[in-house]
């Protein structure tokens, strides 16, 4: 049956938009902090698996619900399982947005609001996609299974979750990256840095705070100091940001000066996208004569972490060949005067170096510094899919004649749901040229890439299975 894929979604066009702005509008950032037994995430997650599957249910699909954690829709039935892993978590929203990041707005044909590209947006055009092939009612030979995950934003324990009571599928995707395909990604693993606390100088600096997410760049970093006049203070740091791609400020606050700086956000996948507030702040403040743990602290991320996410200040620059950068995020800052500072650190590693290299490396410094390395429990090693796999075949031959493109494989620092599969990939469905706003403030889809993946999806899902 000859299928018109691009015609049949844009007949769908409103419909999917409406599922989608429902799913945006709900703020499913983790708050452990209001977690239940029902909703240990928090209650926004919890809301966007269940809308999730409500949709679902309404569709005819078969749903399960795992105890307000991950759930999943099926379709279909044969001997072999294809997956389609997607998440309805999100990051927080942060600062700098110019409209509501919960209330979904369509300007300039881009649709506004966090999670619209990471990954609501891809995900629901990737249930278009199933949802198609169900209404057409297209002969098929294998089960597909979307399962939907409320913690890929943090530790990936919805899924620990689900595949402790559900098989791994075959094989599979997750749209929660690229067009046209990704086929490896780098291994992922996070380092706490630990420092004592006190000044013993003149100068005191009070408490540093930096970041929202390790694998986020810090868009905004505060300090608190004192013993120093606020003059002499915004003398220092006008010059200071002069030429530098930040925008900074210095008030008086009871009888404390409060510093801040506003850079960039940016997925830790690449620091290099980001201008790190955090470590700008810090070398400011290296200016000032600190003293003790607090000069410790503003030391080590203002000549160890400044503008090097190659760690070329560790002497541990690494490449592969095909996996490329070993690359460091310094991802959340934090320090106070009493209790000491902690900066944690997030790693994107290829092949061919591991997770105790890193720390070694790390080690040596917090030496020099009095500082101590301790690891988060959270490690994912490099994940590679061959070129010549079918499934990789398939998904890159589908795009090519959707979009008319040359199709290629990639390898990224992102890490996606794909990699939890043997045979499985990431696929979309960001398209080449498109600005990478994931993370970011102001966090849009295009409506037409929307359209568009959703059509490039049912044609995807439908030859892997039919």
């Amino acid at each position: 049956m000859q299928v018109d894929w691009q015609k049949e979604i844009d007949k769908r066009k409103e419909a999917l938009l409406t599922d989608l702005t429902e799913m945006l509008k709900i703020e499913s950032v983790r708050d452990e902090k209001r977690g239940s037994k029902n909703a240990p995430f928090g209650p926004g997650p919890r809301e966007a698996l269940d809308k999730f599957l409500e949709i679902g249910n309404r569709d005819g699909f078969e749903v399960l619900n795992l105890d307000g954690i991950v759930g999943h829709l099926e379709y279909g039935t044969g001997a072999e399982t294809m997956g389609i892993l997607a998440h309805v978590d999100v990051m927080p929203a942060g600062k700098g947005w110019d409209t509501d990041p919960f209330s979904p707005v369509i300007k300039d044909g881009k649709l506004f609001a966090r999670g619209s590209s990471d990954d609501k947006g891809p995900g629901m055009a990737a249930y278009y996609g199933l949802k198609l092939i169900k209404e057409l009612n297209l002969p098929i030979r294998k089960k597909v299974r979307m399962i939907i995950g409320t913690d890929e934003e943090s530790g990936w324990r919805c899924m620990t979750h689900y595949f402790e009571k559900m098989p791994l599928p075959d094989f599979g995707f997750s749209p929660d990256a690229f067009f046209p395909l990704i086929n490896g990604e780098k291994g992922n693993v996070s380092f706490n840095v630990d420092f004592q606390g006190g000044n013993g100088a003149n100068a005191k600096l009070l408490d540093f705070s930096a970041g929202l997410r390790e694998n986020m760049v810090p868009r905004d970093a505060t300090a608190h100091i004192s013993g120093i006049e606020l003059k002499k203070v915004k003398e220092l740091l006008n010059k200071f940001a002069d030429d530098k791609p930040i925008e900074v400020e210095a008030v008086e606050e009871d009888e404390r000066i409060a510093i801040s700086v506003i850079g960039k956000a940016a997925h830790a996948q690449e620091p290099k996208n980001g201008e790190n507030a955090g470590t700008y702040l810090a070398l400011f403040l290296k200016q000032i004569e600190l003293g003790a743990g607090a000069k410790q602290f503003i030391d080590f991320a203002a000549d160890y972490l400044h503008e090097d996410s190659r760690m070329d200040n560790f002497d541990l620059h690494f490449t592969d060949e095909i996996m490329g950068d070993l690359t460091m995020n310094a991802g959340i800052f934090n320090f106070a005067a009493a209790q000491g500072g902690r900066v944690t650190l997030n790693f994107r590693f290829p092949k061919g170096i591991g997770a105790s290299q890193i720390e070694e490396a790390l080690i040596k410094v917090a030496d020099k510094l009095g500082a101590q390395i301790n690891a988060t429990g959270k490690m994912q090693e490099p994940h590679y899919v061959s070129p010549e796999d079918p499934l990789v075949k398939t998904l890159l031959s589908v795009y090519e004649r959707q979009t008319g493109n040359k199709g290629y494989g990639m390898v990224v620092g992102g890490g996606t749901y794909g990699r939890l599969m043997e045979r499985g990939v990431a696929f979309g469905a960001m398209f080449p040229g498109t600005p990478d706003t994931m993370h970011q403030a102001n966090e849009y889809m295009v409506v037409e890439d929307i359209l568009k993946a959703a059509a490039i999806y049912a044609e995807a899902i439908y030859e892997l299975i039919k």
